[in-house]
């Protein structure tokens, strides 16, 4: 078999790989291909919104079959050069083979093993909280050690910075790579005071670009090799000179690469089925291109900047089940959440998406992003204690019996996931003398948590 290309021959096939337009890419290669597969392998039309989480296992079977050959009729496109890095199938094959299928996140009793996982894997899903909300540097370290000291949370993301010092982060300017190292020195002192000095974290959500990065991940006190580097790439199917430094920086720092990109139903794809084709490609093609350990997964709905909605729910159930059941990787997700914290429906949003990531054989999802992340403080830890429970809790649970589940809860939220409740900053939810939440808050989770536990979800007593 073939070898995967290394790094360098990645950069040959950027510099020199087929020439292609962006707007030839977006309008016409990325749609006809995706077309093409969805008709071939009879596809269309296959998206069932009364029942949001898939348990046909047969269909997300087809759904890999079609996204393997999407991924060698496309490849990725680099927006720097206008060039397509495309693999041939022994080199994807071999990148699929060897990619690891576990790993220690962390260090000591602190750390936690990710594993692959299948549907209904009794191995819980693991989940990182929380999902780079933008936070003031004056609470930063309060909200993060707080998120940090939820024991149901197994990894650490953290928030993004807004200012460093004082002065407004600009990316790919200076103050972006001190912004870098700001976040990782915060980031390991928030771990030190929460007690859990050797747990895993995901480094750097504050990260726009590559200067984020190098002052973050590898440097003394910040992000060690033994945490995952962040590695975010453009949507469909792009990669770029920011993307590929941040690869190399990790390789040079003899890191982990969590690499993700989502895909968007009522995007370039078309519909959800399209999202769902398209995301197993960039999954797939993520390993052989971008030395990817962890990644994968992910589709939001552009309609509501989400993906709790039933198309999103589905997308989401279909192709963490398609890459979950016909390969051994580590697969990272995400359930975008659009209300805030202090409402009800936040909780609500939480117990639909994590069980449906859960059950389908996500390895790690990052969560949650109250108020669809568009809020400065929007963020506290109890919302990332439930996350973890509903995550551990309905891993083993069988798709379908999650899908009679999420029925119940989607008629809770959906008809204001286009108006959402933005809800509460921290400073307004939680005690900041006690940090313990405030009576009100307090109330909602326990009421919420009763009920999805009387739908079916075995959530513990309090």
């Amino acid at each position: 078999m073939k070898r995967s290309p290394d790094i360098y021959e990645i950069l040959e096939r950027a510099f020199h790989g087929e020439y292609c337009t962006a707007k030839d890419w977006d309008l016409k290669k990325i749609p006809t291909a995706v077309r093409s597969v969805l008709k071939k392998y009879r596809l269309e039309n296959t998206c069932d919104p009364d029942n949001p989480v898939n348990f046909d296992y047969d269909l997300a079977d087809e759904f890999y079959k079609a996204g393997f050959e999407l991924a060698l009729m496309l490849g990725y496109f680099v927006e720097d050069t206008e060039r397509i890095i495309k693999v041939d199938e022994e080199e994807l094959s071999y990148a699929l083979k060897f990619a690891p299928s576990e790993l220690f996140l962390g260090e000591g009793k602190d750390g936690t093993w990710l594993r692959s996982r299948t549907p209904a894997d009794p191995y819980p899903c693991k989940v990182a909280c929380s999902l780079g909300i933008t936070v003031s540097e004056d609470i930063f370290l309060k909200l993060v050690s707080g998120i940090a000291r939820e024991r149901e949370v197994d990894v650490l993301e953290a928030g993004s910075l807004i200012t460093v010092n004082g002065h407004e982060v600009l990316s790919g300017t200076p103050i972006e790579t001190l912004m870098g190292y700001t976040h990782g020195q915060l980031q390991r002192q928030a771990r030190n005071l929460a007690g859990r000095p050797g747990m895993g974290a995901i480094g750097s959500i504050s990260a726009v670009t590559e200067f984020g990065q190098f002052g973050a991940y590898g440097t003394p006190g910040g992000f060690s090799n033994k945490d995952l580097a962040l590695i975010l790439f453009p949507s469909e199917m792009k990669v770029d000179y920011r993307t590929l430094n941040k690869v190399i920086h990790t390789l040079n720092m003899g890191g982990v690469i969590k690499a993700d990109s989502p895909s968007m139903i009522g995007g370039m794809v078309g519909p959800a089925e399209g999202a769902v084709v398209a995301e197993v490609a960039c999954t797939l093609l993520s390993y052989a291109i971008l030395m990817n350990t962890v990644g994968g997964g992910e589709i939001y709905d552009v309609r509501y900047l989400s993906n709790v909605n039933r198309e999103g729910l589905w997308a989401l159930s279909t192709v963490n089940q398609a890459l979950s059941r016909n390969t051994h990787l580590m697969l990272h997700n995400i359930a975008n959440e659009v209300s805030g914290p202090c409402t009800e429906n936040l909780l609500y949003e939480i117990a639909a998406g994590m069980a449906t990531l859960a059950c389908s054989g996500a390895t790690l999802s990052t969560g949650p992003r109250s108020a669809g992340g568009k809020m400065h403080d929007h963020i506290t830890p109890l919302e990332c204690r439930f996350v973890g429970e509903v995550a551990h809790k309905a891993s083993p649970m069988q798709p379908k019996e999650v899908n009679d589940i999420v029925k119940k809860i989607l008629p809770k939220y959906e008809a204001t996931l286009k108006t959402p409740d933005l809800g509460r900053r921290f400073q307004d939810c939680y005690n900041l003398d006690t940090m313990q939440p405030i009576p009100e808050w307090e109330a909602m989770y326990r009421k919420v948590k009763d009920d999805v536990r009387d739908m079916g979800i075995p959530l513990d007593n309090f």
